[in-house]
């Protein structure tokens, strides 16, 4: 085994690595001392591959909306027993999620790590897929997907990403429809789950007091060695506009306040790697020093009582899309839009604050530097930054390449007066 260690000096944490003959990547934090260990089987497969080459294929394959997610629900099904009960009995909590660009699954203990990570490969690695328990499955998700439409927050969430969005798959709903799954079969689980759970697609990460050596052992004891592909997974996407598709969302459901989401779309796509992470840092600390609670504008808004404190913003970047979200509930949903479209056109007049930038800069490397003492913090964003093509370890050293000059040209690339939806659930 060719093992490669990368070591942080500064905040002193390193990586172990190997790569086995299947293609499989394997990635080690150790936590010496720590008694919880924790290990998240990933594969770079989410809600936005609706359309790609299936491996031995030359054709491009549409296939139904929420094919990921309902991947996700039918590994977990085997012929003999419940896995989740095969778990339990080792003491492990095992869970999974998929989101818009990977699918992934977990699991935690304190003790029996070696075995419960045989489980985990091997589960993933064997799926069980027949026509009835893809049926019986489809009334499973049915229920769960009527369950999301009925939740406010859900709703104006991606009701603010329809609003941005024309092309980008970024705008459907992770589970797709009711109708949609309808048309997902033994078939098209078998040729998603051939195309993209393959090895050289995947990645494994594990954090905690154990042997790296001993679960790389406990790997290849149970890995499939038959399922290696030297193919490249082409994945299709329509081109997307930079314009925003609708400026104004609005729709009604059950909630004892209206809540408010506003989009704010990326322009600039198309890059991965450091490039990427510093946007996504840079943009988040602009976003709490316009609009976190220590914010002049927050306070105003608030003792005005427009606002109240689930306001907030959150940037989020891809290779081939971005967004920043400004969210929250108010009685006058219109009119915070417009103190904030106000706010923002003050500041391109008068600009921003050196001091507020530090502050907040200061506040969001600490907040990470903390998270390194959670092996879920490091395990599940090693894994979402390593489909980045960036190394998690290496997050803060991103911090120090910041400054005020890239936060005020991000501020004004970012904000502008036409690019943004507002999307708004009121009381039935």
């Amino acid at each position: 085994m060719d093992k490669k260690v990368y070591r942080n000096n500064k905040i002193n944490e390193e990586v172990i690595s190997c790569e086995l003959d299947s293609g499989l990547k394997i990635y080690f934090i150790p936590k010496k001392g720590y008694s919880k260990k924790y290990a998240i089987f990933a594969t770079n497969y989410g809600s936005n591959d609706n359309r790609f080459i299936p491996i031995g294929e030359k054709n491009v394959l549409e296939v139904p909306q929420g094919v990921a997610h309902f991947l996700e629900h039918k590994l977990f099904e085997e012929p003999d027993e419940d896995i989740i009960d095969k778990f339990s009995r080792l003491g492990t909590d095992v869970n999974a999620y998929t989101n818009f660009n990977q699918t992934a699954y977990l699991f935690s203990c304190t003790d029996n790590f070696y075995e419960s990570l045989e489980l985990l490969i091997k589960f993933v690695q064997n799926p069980y897929f027949t026509n009835e328990n893809v049926e019986k499955e489809k009334g499973i998700i049915a229920q769960e997907i009527k369950m999301y439409e009925d939740n406010p927050g859900w709703r104006v969430f991606f009701n603010c990403l329809r609003g941005m969005y024309y092309e980008h798959p970024v705008k459907i709903d992770i589970a797709g429809t009711v109708e949609s799954i309808q048309k997902i079969d033994v078939n098209i689980l078998y040729k998603c789950y051939n195309t993209f759970y393959n090895p050289k697609n995947m990645i494994l990460v594990m954090t905690g007091d154990i042997s790296f050596d001993k679960a790389v052992e406990a790997v290849e004891r149970v890995e499939k060695k038959d399922i290696n592909s030297s193919e490249d997974i082409v994945r299709i996407y329509n081109e997307e506009p930079n314009s925003i598709k609708e400026k104004y969302i609005e729709e009604k459901l059950i909630t004892y306040m209206p809540i408010f989401a506003i989009g704010f779309k990326e322009k600039d796509i198309g890059f991965l790697g450091e490039k990427l992470i510093k946007r996504e840092v840079t943009t988040n600390i602009l976003l709490d020093m316009l609009f976190g609670q220590s914010s002049e504008f927050y306070q105003e808004l608030y003792n005005e009582g427009i606002i109240d404190g689930s306001f907030g913003g959150q940037y989020t970047g891809h290779e081939n899309y971005g967004h920043s979200v400004i969210s929250g509930q108010s009685k006058n949903p219109e009119l915070v839009l417009e103190r904030i479209i106000k706010y923002l056109n003050e500041l391109k007049s008068k600009g921003l604050k050196e001091e507020d930038f530090l502050r907040i800069k200061k506040k969001s490397m600490g907040s990470d530097l903390m998270g390194f003492n959670s092996v879920e913090f490091i395990a599940n964003n090693f894994v979402n930054y390593y489909f980045l093509d960036y190394l998690f370890i290496n997050l803060l050293d991103v911090y120090d390449k910041i400054t005020f000059d890239d936060v005020f040209h991000r501020f004004n690339s970012h904000f502008d007066k036409d690019n943004y939806t507002l999307s708004v659930i009121k009381p039935m």
